[in-house]
């Protein structure tokens, strides 16, 4: 199967952007487009389709074009609900496909060979990959296997939100990935926008590699 044939990419905007000051930070333009829009631009080479997981009122997303889904557990449970829906959605919506790819919504510079370089890392046979970098491991960045779905759902009604840990007692197998250059700097892969000082110096980041 074709590599564009056999993941849906998921992008995981349902953060609370607390330090951001609140609202959707991947709405907040970095190098003058939305963070989004960069990070749509640089995974839907890698995957058949893409989806939105936000709450809350779906039109904020609509200039993208992209389906939209919420979480289907009641109450704010994080990045799992979010992987959960998308898992579901995929399940109903693209029976053919095995696997998901979740990205987060405030890494503009993660790897362009991401979705490739999970299916081919050694490992178990189920696919479930997370990854992995110099300061650790990114368990919202990973590879999930639709057929998790269920075991997730059940998690998350007992209560369960914590990403890795979740992932860890489930056998997701961690995939490293080196530091990227951008503008001169050598950053991590994962660099994720939190807070308004990330913003400038991806900012900077940026204007380095354009000059």
């Amino acid at each position: 199967m074709a590599l564009s044939e056999s993941v849906v990419g998921v992008l995981l905007a349902g953060g609370k952007s607390s330090r951001m000051g609140g609202g959707d930070k991947c709405l907040r333009v970095l190098g003058g487009k939305a963070i989004l829009a960069r990070i749509i631009d640089r995974l839907s080479p890698q995957v058949s389709d893409i989806v939105i997981n936000a709450n809350g009122d779906p039109a904020r997303f609509a200039a993208f074009g992209l389906p939209v889904v919420s979480d289907s557990v009641t109450g704010y449970q994080g990045p799992l609900a979010g992987v959960h829906a998308a898992l579901e959605w995929v399940r109903a919506n693209r029976p053919g496909v095995e696997y998901v790819v979740t990205v987060a919504t405030d890494t503009p510079f993660f790897p362009v060979d991401l979705v490739r370089r999970f299916l081919d890392a050694p490992g178990d046979a189920s696919g479930f990959r997370v990854a992995q970098s110099d300061v650790g491991v990114h368990p919202v960045i990973g590879l999930w296997p639709v057929g998790l779905a269920a075991a997730l759902r059940a998690s998350l009604e007992r209560g369960e939100r914590k990403v890795t840990a979740w992932t860890k007692a489930h056998g997701a197998v961690p995939v490293f990935f080196s530091p990227v250059e951008v503008g001169g700097k050598s950053i991590d892969p994962f660099f994720n926008i939190n807070a308004p000082e990330d913003l400038a110096s991806a900012e900077v980041f940026l204007s380095e590699s354009a000059s």
